[in-house]
């Protein structure tokens, strides 16, 4: 099993689980849902785009377990650093847990990966 890190809103997940499918906005507008490598750059990537708020999600998706037709690109972001990018839909099947974000007290801005939801 190979595991890659997404962001998601809860709103944008609960609508998800009521399709069938998850399709980020990022899909329709750039052509690949973001993903992240592992937990660290997950909560960098929440930290720096999304502080203060209270509805985030993390999927954990299991990349064997995706469609053919929605490959993971591993790419590079204006930063450098290498992202996976999933170009297609996410099935729900493919997502193997759901944790919450909670502010992290430790550090200002930053996050936490809390219980599952």
């Amino acid at each position: 099993m190979s595991v890659i890190y997404h962001l998601a809103f809860r709103s944008d997940w609960e609508a998800a689980v009521a399709s069938g499918e998850y399709r980020a906005p990022s899909l329709a507008e750039e052509g690949f849902i973001h993903a992240s490598g592992d937990e660290a750059q997950l909560l960098a990537v929440a930290a720096r785009l999304f502080a203060g708020r209270t509805d985030l999600l993390a999927l954990d998706v299991d990349t064997d377990r995706l469609p053919a037709n929605s490959p993971v690109i591993r790419e590079p972001a204006r930063s450098g650093e290498i992202y996976p990018h999933v170009h297609g839909l996410i099935n729900l099947d493919a997502v193997v847990r759901v944790r919450m974000l909670a502010p992290d007290d430790a550090e200002p801005g930053g996050f936490r990966l809390a219980g599952v939801r």
